[in-house]
């Protein structure tokens, strides 16, 4: 693969990875949601601290006949927080970097397409910090 922009070398906010969903599926749905953002910031964890599981899923989904070299300078590459930040809060400057959109006839604000509640309601408990510190 190869780089053709490094974004946050640009300086440039890029929302890089994200889920999407429905408001009226998160109301209808909040437990199966919270647990989905558990598990993301649990993945989120393991890229950063299991380096052998990381290579393994990689090679699994990007392909087995992927040099070793190409899937660790992968992970190397996912191991920032301008990419995969540990605390998986939506990037509202991210979004707006990537939003071109108008909303009814009005120019698209970040925070329209962004629930930060299930990220906060983990980090505010301490869960995601904890993770981090069983190490």
């Amino acid at each position: 693969m190869n780089i053709l922009a490094d974004l946050p070398k640009l300086g440039l906010v890029y929302q890089h990875t994200s889920a999407a969903t429905t408001r009226k599926y998160i109301r209808e749905h909040p437990d199966i949601v919270r647990r989905y953002v558990k598990s993301q910031v649990e993945a989120v964890h393991r890229i950063y601290t299991d380096k052998e599981a990381t290579l393994k899923a990689l090679a699994k989904y990007i392909g087995r006949s992927i040099d070793c070299d190409v899937l660790e300078k992968t992970r190397e590459n996912l191991l920032n927080e301008a990419v995969l930040p540990r605390k998986q809060y939506p990037s509202l400057e991210g979004i707006k970097t990537i939003l071109t959109t108008e909303v009814k006839g009005k120019p698209a604000k970040p925070e329209d397409f962004a629930d930060s509640s299930f990220v906060k309601e983990l980090d505010q408990s301490g869960y995601i910090d904890a993770l981090y510190k069983k190490r």
